[in-house]
């Protein structure tokens, strides 16, 4: 359906895919960690992509802010927005006229529709089937309007989004970690924009339509992520494309099981290492509480990489001790 993205890649190629929202903290540094990891063993190579899709939240200054920390865990890349590659640009607000185009063909297609829904007026809407705190499903309010219904809607000044229409009732995909899923389109939120009324475009779109052109074969990220990954599937099925494999990872919590998050500023790596705490302190700590070596040391990213197996980690949330500030630097003084 659209020639602009292709990719005939048959290795392991993961991807680090950092937000530029804030700085990276423990829970990123997992997601990452055992990212590369995947990748590293099965001789594979990886991609840093920055995704700064949400023009609102993404910050310049938070770019050179992540790199410093991967490269300070000891991560590293094959190509990507600081070295470059074949497959750039490595940076998503550099990406916009590809989405575009990958829109315009789906509606070409009858795939998408213009919605004119605001979310006041979804908010007061009657409760419909979703899963867990994801949200109402879209009632496909806007599916059916005729022309001179959206033309109405257009002269009283409301700006649509674009929203990707499914009629399959349920999607399977196969993760590696959760094995088979199958959810229920409605489940996952019903029909989704594509691109929001205000132009910016949506992550499920752009991680997808990335992965594709860069060739992505594996994609490891938080269980946070698992409802959408069958929006996501959908796309690839619609652009004629194999989804990658999926590595949906138990979360990192704090001591009271709370999901960390950027707002969790003293988890921050870079305060950290300004704490005194050392990387192999920390991949040692993640790699213990994630299942995949047996005793809690400090341990270069390297040295783990000799000894690591998907299989070995846990399916249980990563749950942080109060004090795990005051464990990281005692790690480190072992260091």
């Amino acid at each position: 359906m659209c020639p602009a993205i292709s990719t005939s890649s048959s290795s392991v190629k993961g991807r680090l895919a950092p937000s530029p929202t804030g700085y990276m903290h423990l829970g990123n540094a997992w997601s990452f960690l055992v990212c590369w990891l995947a990748a590293r063993k099965a001789g594979g190579s990886l991609v840093l992509r920055i995704e700064d899709i949400d023009p609102d939240r993404s910050k310049p200054e938070f770019v050179e802010g992540l790199i410093e920390d991967l490269h300070w865990l000891g991560l590293d890349w094959d190509e990507g927005a600081d070295v470059g590659g074949d497959n750039a640009p490595y940076t998503q607000s550099e990406s916009t006229m590809l989405y575009e185009r990958v829109i315009t063909a789906l509606e070409d297609a009858g795939l998408v529709y213009p919605c004119f829904c605001t979310r006041k007026e979804l908010r007061s809407l009657a409760s419909a089937p979703h899963m867990q705190d994801y949200g109402n499903a879209y009632p496909e309010l806007c599916l059916r309007l005729s022309d001179d219904e959206r033309r109405e809607r257009e002269r009283s000044g409301r700006r649509s989004s674009m929203r990707l229409h499914c009629p399959k009732d349920e999607i399977c995909f196969t993760d590696t970690l959760h094995g088979d899923c199958h959810m229920s389109w409605k489940e996952c939120g019903g029909d989704f924009p594509l691109r929001r009324s205000d132009g910016v475009f949506a992550y499920q779109l752009a991680v997808v339509v990335d992965d594709i052109r860069q060739g992505i074969t594996q994609v490891v990220r938080g269980e946070d992520i698992l409802h959408c990954t069958p929006r996501q599937v959908y796309l690839y099925e619609l652009l004629g494309c194999r989804p990658p494999e999926y590595i949906h990872l138990p979360l990192v919590l704090d001591h009271e099981g709370e999901r960390l998050a950027k707002r969790h500023g003293h988890f921050e790596l870079r305060k950290m290492r300004e704490a005194g705490i050392t990387a192999e302190a920390i991949v040692g700590y993640l790699a213990f509480h994630g299942g995949l070596i047996a005793e809690c040391k400090p341990m270069a990213v390297q040295e783990l990489l000799q000894q690591f197996s998907i299989k070995n980690i846990s399916v249980r949330f990563l749950q942080l001790e109060e004090d795990v500030i005051e464990r990281l630097q005692k790690l480190s003084s072992a260091c």
